[in-house]
């Protein structure tokens, strides 16, 4: 129970029903007006102060450091938050889980019980992410796709049944039911949370923590939540607050309504770019203004979902009366939505149109009328393009995109033919991903796009693969109903099933034809999907540019199979009667749309489909669930194996020390993902993953991705800096995961290259450019690179997920002073390193004096900016990481 100092703590009618609230206009009567101006995201991280207020982790001057904060804060006081509950998906999920086995061995190992390591609030895991597009283009293509999942992924599964039954607060989504973040704004999100604690009922405003980047997602509903790695939320789940410095908060004022034509795509797709420019990461962001009215919760889920993209820890709207009519259209109860009403009117959470707004740090300002028709590529989803400019686009990025082919095919961007591929030719046209399947406007809308381009004649063209994966079940219940449905099949986008599929790289292969040629002719050919993410070898092996559009223009970009097409002013095709048809021939207008939702959407659609979300089909229902409050590993497993984190782990924390004598692993350059770093996708046979699994008898066929493997620290490791597209500087000529051994001047794997130095007892570094770690929350990126021997990453700026990784795996990530670079420095990579003040002397934002020895025995030295940022983080830091600093707490209760 809060103590409550300032007094805050009432009591809120809700019908018949009567709870304990900790009240924000009540601070604000106890002298502390300001609160009244806070903007609607940081009210909801001082409610959750005023909750958790027990002189430990959450004190009087930390409630009362936010309570005054003003747009000119610094943003250098800590705070703590703990999430209302705990959201995964399985790729990250699974080694939380994982963790979670081994921290119960590692509490007993300490003389502990193993019951104290439970979940202490709601985790939900929706699985989502191992689902691969094996077959497509056929009706039975999910069936299939299905049966494969189940036969790569049994023993995944059936950990997760074991994880069910040993945990308390755990709860498991089933495959084929959605994608996890369409299933928590559907279903899963409460908004408003009721618990009893102490006897008595208490409500307060929903959080969360997701182990995936895009749980920003329900940032739409009003829900302050964002992703973290998995090491994070195992912390959380176990009752560690995570420690934050209070962020800067962006305004972005939206004015006017999006023109006929434009999508909610091309405005995330709009908004993405700006605010990368602008440069928001670590910073939360708030939507207001008049704009608000003229977008719907999908739409507004749409620009939360894409938050990492722009780099921000959240992406806000306030709750209003869009949120209520949301709730109640996707089966939520009345008495539920009454509660959302009733409480956030209480607390100045519920906007109005005469709300007055709220204090920013900074604020810019969109036009919705001003949004165009869009794409996001080839690479990055900030590099927005016109749709009008979409084929000159591709033509300049060409000559960069076949960079790292070994044979250039000849010839310059000609239209795909259908007896010859060219560069620029579409090879995949997925609907995919959450950030659009959510959103009924734009199916619909790709539905009647494909009803009108039949009716013309039009047809795919036969090198595109084709792909309909959708968030939720109620989408193919709506475009049934409307009679969409038989016309996405006959374009190819049948049912494959339901989950992330493409969006995260499980695209599947390419027909053998069409992969071979696009290898003998070192073709660089394209993607187009409804997604979130194209970086760099994310989609498939053999797309080196892949776009993000709108679920409309897949369908259109499908019938033309080429980037090398203006969609704005050439012919789709020619229709039944040798006609040209343009795209704006078969667009569907806004009051088509609307016309087509009113009549195929409901609430019991909703109702019926989330009824059983937890049941799962009969493949579920038929694996075995092992029993014992702790798992039984196999030493054999090439999917679950127990780690190493906590091993042989002490009861206290051995003496820091300096780190010197460091090698460079890997010298890279700007925007270095975390799919660069751990890639999710497929394993090929001659890495050092693939000759690991196959040395265990595991045949290629059967290697699935490194994604679902990661409850396997032997492929992970394996894996870490494997991605297909890396080039580090330090290997100059190659492309992969491959460095120079630097005592010797080998060139060697990235693997193969750490073990020799820890065999020979030299600690390692990575140097690297600015957004290091930016894309998924994937915490194997840090978990790999702290078992490749990296003690520290020196780059120009960290993403904010993947810095809290880092830490919390005890690597240390140290930032170049502003204007400073390797490039700038003459650093070549192939220096010693000393990190003079790594040690004892360490402290959070404190400094760091690099010293770089060359090879002729001078050297450079400078300053860098130790980004463990908080005391907090620091503590954790000095045990090795989080999960020893919270086992070491567990052991000692």
């Amino acid at each position: 129970m809060s103590l409550n100092t300032f007094a805050t703590r009432q009591t809120l009618t809700v019908g018949d029903a009567t709870a304990d609230y900790y009240s924000l206009p009540a601070l604000e009567k106890a002298g502390f007006p300001g609160v009244a101006h806070l903007p609607f995201s940081l009210k909801i991280l001082l409610e959750n102060l005023l909750r958790r207020e027990d002189n430990a982790f959450v004190r009087a001057d930390d409630i009362k450091a936010l309570a005054t904060w003003t747009p000119g804060a610094t943003g250098e006081k800590e705070i703590s938050f703990m999430p209302a509950r705990v959201l995964l998906q399985d790729f990250t999920g699974v080694p939380c889980v994982v963790d979670l086995a081994a921290m119960r061995d590692g509490v007993v190992a300490l003389g502990g019980d193993p019951e104290r390591v439970n979940p202490l609030q709601p985790v939900e895991l929706v699985i989502d992410h191992s689902v691969q597009v094996d077959h497509f283009g056929r009706q039975d293509a999910m069936q299939l796709n299905a049966q494969l999942e189940y036969q790569r992924n049994r023993e995944r599964y059936v950990f997760l049944r074991w994880g069910q039954t040993a945990f308390r607060n755990f709860r498991v989504v089933p495959p084929e039911t959605g994608i996890v973040h369409q299933v928590n704004i559907e279903h899963l999100a409460r908004v408003v949370c009721r618990e009893t604690i102490d006897g008595r009922s208490v409500v307060y405003p929903d959080t969360l923590f997701g182990t995936d980047s895009h749980t920003t997602m329900v940032n739409g509903l009003g829900v302050v939540g964002w992703g973290v790695g998995g090491i994070e939320a195992e912390a959380a789940m176990l009752g560690q607050p995570s420690s934050m410095l209070i962020p800067p908060v962006v305004g972005y004022r939206l004015t006017g309504e999006l023109p006929e034509g434009t999508t909610a795509t091309d405005l995330v797709l709009t908004i993405t770019e700006a605010l990368r420019r602008k440069g928001v990461v670590g910073a939360f962001v708030e939507f207001f203004g008049p704009g608000l009215r003229h977008l719907t919760i999908a739409d507004r889920v749409t620009l939360g979902n894409m938050c990492p993209e722009y780099g921000a820890t959240v992406a806000i709207f306030p709750i209003d009366e869009m949120t209520l009519e949301y709730l109640r259209f996707t089966g939520r109860e009345e008495t539920q939505v009454a509660l959302v009403e009733e409480y956030a009117k209480a607390q100045g959470l519920f906007r109005t149109d005469a709300t007055p707004d709220a204090q920013y740090t900074d604020t810019l300002t969109l036009d919705l009328g001003t949004v165009v028709p869009s794409l996001a590529g080839p690479r990055r989803p900030q590099d927005r393009v016109t749709l009008a400019s979409a084929k000159t686009s591709f033509a300049s990025a060409l000559p960069e995109l076949q960079k790292g082919l070994k044979t250039p095919a000849g010839g310059g961007a000609a239209v795909a033919v259908a007896t010859q591929l060219e560069h620029g030719s579409v090879v995949i046209a997925a609907i995919t991903s959450c950030t659009n399947t959510s959103n009924p406007s734009v199916m619909v809308g790709a539905g009647l796009l494909a009803r009108k381009a039949v009716e013309r004649g039009l047809t795919r063209k036969p090198w595109v693969k084709t792909s309909l994966a959708p968030g939720s079940k109620v989408v193919t219940e709506y475009l049934n109903k409307a009679g969409l449905t038989p016309f996405l099949d006959a374009l190819g986008f049948n049912l494959v099933g339901y989950g992330c599929t493409t969006c995260i790289g499980n695209s599947g292969p390419l027909p053998d034809e069409i992969a071979a040629e696009v290898r003998e002719r070192s073709l660089v050919v394209a993607s187009v999907l409804s997604g979130n993410r194209n970086f760099e070898g994310r989609i498939q092996q053999d797309v080196r540019a892949n776009y993000l559009a709108s679920p409309p223009l897949v369908v259109a970009y499908s019938l033309v199979g080429s980037m090398n097409v203006d969609l704005t002013t050439e012919p789709l095709g020619t229709d039944t009667d040798g006609q040209p048809v343009y795209l704006k021939d078969i667009w569907p207008t806004q009051q088509e749309i609307q016309t087509t939702m009113l009549s195929a959407l409901s609430a019991d659609m909703f109702r019926e489909q989330y009824a059983s979300v937890f049941d799962g089909d009969v493949l579920w229902q038929n694996l075995p669930v092992p029993t014992g409050d702790r798992f039984a590993w196999e030493a054999d497993s090439t999917y679950i194996r127990r780690p190493p984190f906590l091993e042989n782990l002490s009861s206290e924390p051995a003496p820091a020390t300096e780190i010197a004598g460091a090698r460079v692993l890997a010298l890279l350059g700007d925007s270095i993902t975390t799919d660069h770093i751990s890639p999710a996708g497929a394993i090929k046979a001659d890495t050092p993953a693939g000759r690991y699994l196959i040395e265990q008898g595991v045949q290629p066929r059967d290697f699935n991705s490194y994604g679902s493997r990661r409850g396997n620290h032997e492929v992970m490791m394996r894996g870490t800096f494997a991605n297909v597209r890396l080039r580090n500087q330090i290997a100059p000529g190659t492309e992969g995961g491959w460095t120079t051994y630097l005592p010797t001047g080998e060139v060697t794997s990235i693997y193969d290259a750490s073990m020799q130095y820890q065999a020979a007892g030299i600690p390692l570094v990575i140097v690297a450019g600015k957004e290091y770690g930016s894309g998924s929350s994937r915490d194997w990126a840090a978990k790999g690179t702290l078992l490749l021997g990296v003690k520290a990453v020196i780059a120009e700026s960290f993403e904010r997920i993947h810095r809290s990784n880092l830490v919390n795996m005890g690597v240390l990530p140290l930032q170049f002073a502003a204007g400073q670079s390797a490039g700038s420095l003459g650093l070549t990579g192939h220096e010693v390193f000393d990190l003079e003040g790594s040690g004892a002397g360490l402290t959070s934002r404190g400094q760091v004096t690099v010293r770089a020895r060359r090879e002729d025995g001078t050297a450079v030295t400078f300053e860098a900016t130790v980004r463990v940022d908080t005391p907090e983080e620091l503590t954790a830091y000095r045990h090795g990481g989080i999960l020893p600093y919270v086992l070491r707490r567990l052991a000692r209760r």
